[in-house]
């Protein structure tokens, strides 16, 4: 299906502008009509409401004898769907025949045993249907058991560069890539005015997350140990860790953590869509290894919302923005290793791989040799890449392409 771009003229939600997300839109355009259940993940405060609220209108104006019946949980006048006999009754109840029949259910979590209802529907075979929720009811492990029938998840991330210059239809593309690494890709924080405005917001929405999904959902006593283990992760973006070391430097500073209690609350925080977990990948040896990995944010917002901006560490940040903008682009990303150096990034896309080293500044000869030190050891025709804040066009050095870092992220590819 080709792919279609949100359409109309722009329209504002509780004070925000709302943008074209094709990326995501289109994703859930060619999953129209399939049997999955499609399952829409991702952080809080990332877009997803909104963005089903764009594929509902898309729907009515694309399919207008498509049957779209769309229900958000948060709504008041939703109360009564609460019991999942009445939300099973409902979507019955407004089912056409002759037509197809989309159900969107957003917050889904606020009806308890809502699987049983979902489950049913399912077996009919009568809806397409789609739903959102927290995600301490709408975990990636969680999904297998909730539902009986094949589930298709489709993961919202905060704003991406590009998305950030659309909304905020700045065209100086430096500044504005300032902007965003300080402010990150939460909208909701773009209505405050200042600084410590937008990061309380991102704090707060991080603080949700913790207290109100990961520790009623896990039943965690120690809720410090949670929020030291999460701290030292954003502390060590773009560094090599492991349970184990993990454990140790925690030890140090609030007594006794296992490396398995370690381990399951570095999963907790992954399954909430915190962090993201990226293996190593032996260029030598062609094979992925389990010891040490990395981490990196949702957001790099989140970091300077809890620890501050004093060190803004743009190395560590530019290497985490990368990272999830490969995601984006739907790129398998790995921490390469090459026997005692380190590429940033092995970028794999069915049967091509590139080499992706990151960089605050390159300016001097001593810099960039030591950029291009690990890529050049690499003796296979994969192309490599350094992205760097250089401030200028593109251009090659000894075989290796050299990038802003900046126009680089502002594509929309």
């Amino acid at each position: 299906m080709k792919n279609i771009y949100f359409w109309g003229i722009e329209w504002y939600y509780k004070g925000m502008k709302l943008i074209k997300r094709p990326i995501y839109l289109n994703q859930l355009i060619s999953l129209y009509g399939t049997p999955d259940i499609k399952v829409i993940t991702g952080v809080r405060r990332s877009g997803k409401s909104v963005l089903m609220k764009q594929y509902a209108e898309w729907l009515k104006i694309s399919h207008p004898t498509t049957n779209v019946i769309q229900i958000n949980m948060q709504e008041l006048e939703n109360d009564f769907l609460a019991d999942y006999h009445h939300l099973h009754t409902y979507a019955l109840e407004h089912f056409k025949k002759g037509c197809q029949n989309v159900l969107i259910i957003d917050e889904i979590q606020l009806c308890p045993h809502f699987e049983l209802a979902i489950n049913s529907l399912y077996v009919k075979e009568m809806f397409d249907m789609y739903v959102t929720g927290s995600n301490a009811f709408l975990l990636s492990s969680d999904l297998a058991t909730l539902f009986t029938g094949r589930t298709m998840q489709v993961e919202i991330l905060p704003f991406s560069f590009s998305e950030f210059l659309l909304y905020t239809e700045n065209n100086a593309v430096d500044d504005a890539f300032d902007a965003y690494c300080h402010h990150g890709g939460f909208p909701g924080s773009y209505v405050y005015s200042t600084e410590k405005q937008k990061y309380d917001y991102v704090k707060d929405v991080y603080q949700t997350i913790v207290f109100r999904d990961l520790v009623q959902k896990y039943r965690i006593r120690n809720k410090q140990e949670l929020l030291s283990l999460s701290s030292f992760l954003m502390d060590n973006i773009g560094n090599l860790t492991s349970p184990k070391n993990i454990s140790e430097a925690l030890c140090n500073e609030h007594g006794h953590i296992t490396s398995k209690t370690v381990a399951n609350y570095i999963g907790y925080l992954e399954n909430a869509f915190v962090f993201y977990k990226v293996d190593r990948y032996d260029i030598k040896g062609k094979r992925y290894l389990q010891s040490n990995t990395k981490h990196y944010l949702v957001d790099p917002s989140i970091r300077y919302a809890v620890l501050g901006t004093k060190n803004m560490d743009y190395g560590r940040m530019y290497e985490n923005l990368v990272y999830l903008e490969l995601m984006r682009r739907g790129y398998e990303v790995y921490v390469g290793k090459l026997y005692t150096k380190e590429v940033d990034f092995v970028v794999r896309n069915q049967n091509s791989q590139c080499y992706i080293q990151v960089c605050d500044d390159i300016s001097t000869p001593r810099t960039l040799r030591r950029e291009c030190v690990p890529l050049l050891s690499i003796k296979d025709a994969y192309p490599k890449m350094i992205l760097a804040r250089t401030h200028h066009e593109t251009y090659d050095k000894d075989g290796i392409i050299i990038q802003d870092l900046a126009r680089w992220m502002a594509k929309t590819e």
